[in-house]
């Protein structure tokens, strides 16, 4: 896969992550309860709590992430997106790349700021909707996405800004989490403090005892042609998506742990979906007699990954599906091609 441009092969991934005596991820329709099927007692965990997860983790390694606060601060889309335009306007250094492509485009930039007395001045400017900055809006947000918004980029992004609206379809889409035996939460019984607005309240503190959760996912060459997902921008994911789950521990997100990443990357002519969810691949065993919802850490089950390496050995070589097998394991698993 080529590091600096946009990727030209479609892939598949499947990861795991377990999860001892936390909330992967509460249920507000459900006292903050750990999310739950309840009629396969499996626990769930939403694409948006893995990708907030990702996201927080490319803030703290130094990327731009649009979908974030702003000052610390939970911000609107608007309010956020007239932040990013104050700071690209006051760094001549980056505004300067930002018209490399299309010089006519600095032109009118240009034309455009002698008219206007300040900063601020040019940004209202820009966010409404001036027939006259139009082809200018298309072209900024175009390079914001290409040249900042990392996590644009990889999820996508309904912009529904004045001046800069206009939908982006992420190339990376990632299922909801299961987990691959059925879970039970731990009894509530015990009470927690909680501080809001220097005042205390009370609530009931929900876990589940063990999870090991599994998600589903995609990364499709023709949408990373809309937002120009590259090689780097896939590094940079596969590294996120390992580290990023156990990198901010909160009380209730703590023992959270990356177990396996396998991505199968397609040769040209074969599409996402080949081999349908990687997940059916899987199978888990609780070990010495042990019901599934007595599982209470990994040593307890046995994970069975011979399906998928078959599937995956089946459909690897000259004229078949798979071109390339992306592997990251945690101690005590062994996976290969």
């Amino acid at each position: 896969m080529e590091k600096n441009n946009i990727i030209a092969n479609n892939s598949d991934f499947l990861f795991l992550y377990d999860a001892a005596q936390c909330n992967p991820n509460g249920d507000p329709d459900q006292e903050n309860k750990p999310r739950m099927d309840y009629d396969t007692q499996t626990n769930l965990v939403t694409d948006t709590r893995l990708k907030r997860y990702i996201r927080d983790y490319l803030s703290l390694s130094g990327k731009y992430v649009f979908v974030n606060m702003e000052d610390d601060k939970k911000v609107g889309m608007d309010t956020k997106m007239k932040a990013v335009l104050t700071q690209l306007f006051n760094d001549s250094n980056s505004l300067d790349s930002f018209f490399v492509e299309d010089p006519t485009m600095k032109t009118k930039f240009e034309e455009i700021k002698s008219k206007r007395k300040d900063g601020e001045d040019l940004v209202k400017f820009f966010v409404n909707k001036k027939p006259e900055s139009i082809e200018l809006n298309k072209y900024l947000l175009a390079q914001l996405v290409k040249e900042k918004f990392t996590d644009i980029r990889m999820f996508g992004c309904a912009f529904a800004v004045d001046g800069f609206t206009k939908p982006y379809t992420g190339p990376i889409q990632i299922n909801w989490g299961f987990s691959l035996h059925k879970v039970q939460l731990m009894d509530s019984s015990s009470i927690v403090t909680i501080m809001n607005d220097d005042s205390s309240t009370f609530g009931k503190d929900y876990r589940v005892h063990y999870s090991l959760l599994a998600f589903n996912g995609t990364i499709n060459k023709f949408a990373a042609q809309c937002t120009g997902l590259n090689g780097t921008d896939v590094e940079t994911f596969r590294d996120a998506i390992w580290n990023s789950v156990p990198s901010l521990p909160t009380r209730s997100k703590l023992n959270q742990y990356p177990k396996l990443y396998v991505e199968v990357v397609y040769n040209d002519g074969y599409y996402n979906g080949c081999l349908g969810d990687l997940r059916n691949y899987l199978k888990v065993t609780p070990n010495n007699g042990l019901e599934e919802t007595q599982i209470r850490k990994f040593d307890d089950l046995t994970l069975d990954l011979s399906a998928l390496k078959s599937v995956l050995a089946e459909n690897t070589g000259q004229g078949k599906a798979i071109k390339e097998v992306v592997v990251k394991s945690a101690a005590g698993i062994t996976f290969s091609v």
